[in-house]
């Protein structure tokens, strides 16, 4: 039996993506501030206190941009593992870029990124009618481009920003199969 869970916007196989609450500040502070996740982002670990962090957050949630969607990943047992989000919102090109987090180092490697991606693209297709889905990921991350080819993307080109080279990938809602 599936239960629902409250705000949910989207499921998978392993995952529910939900959205964000304030109650999700202490896990999303903690993986902001870590530095090897920070690594993976191709970012500096967040610097300023907790309390910072809350105020920011807050304000975040009160008051959320049009241009990005944040959402909560949860493993079928309700329990906060990372996060997804889809930003960069382009209506005229009918494009997004997206992004995840595994947070918990425990559910790395296991199938939970790339359902979590799946649910994510199957989503925002279907709510947006967008054409195009989009990601960077750093050049030397193999475990993510592994998951993001697992989820159906395919390579379309690189970049580079900071000194850090990135693969550019993407999935055309064309390519969306019933079964995704």
């Amino acid at each position: 039996m599936t239960t629902t869970v409250h705000d949910e916007v989207a499921r998978g196989a392993l995952v529910v993506l939900r959205e964000k609450r304030l109650s999700d500040a202490r896990d999303d502070y903690r993986w902001r501030t870590d530095a090897e996740l920070a690594r993976y982002d191709a970012a500096r670990p967040f610097a300023a206190a907790y309390h910072d962090y809350l105020a920011l957050y807050r304000d975040e949630l009160a008051y959320p941009s049009p241009y990005r969607h944040s959402l909560a990943i949860e493993d079928l047992e309700g329990r906060h593992i990372g996060n997804a989000m889809y930003y960069n919102i382009d209506v005229v090109r009918r494009e997004a870029e997206i992004g995840i987090t595994i947070g918990e180092r425990e559910y790395w490697s296991r199938g939970y990124g790339s359902d979590a991606v799946k649910a994510l693209v199957r989503r925002i297709i279907e709510v947006t009618a967008f054409r195009r889905v989009y990601l960077k990921t750093l050049e030397w991350n193999v475990r993510a481009q592994r998951s993001f080819l697992k989820a159906g993307f395919h390579t379309c080109g690189r970049s580079r920003r900071g000194g850090n080279s990135f693969l550019i990938m993407e999935f055309l809602a064309s390519w969306l199969e019933p079964d995704y």
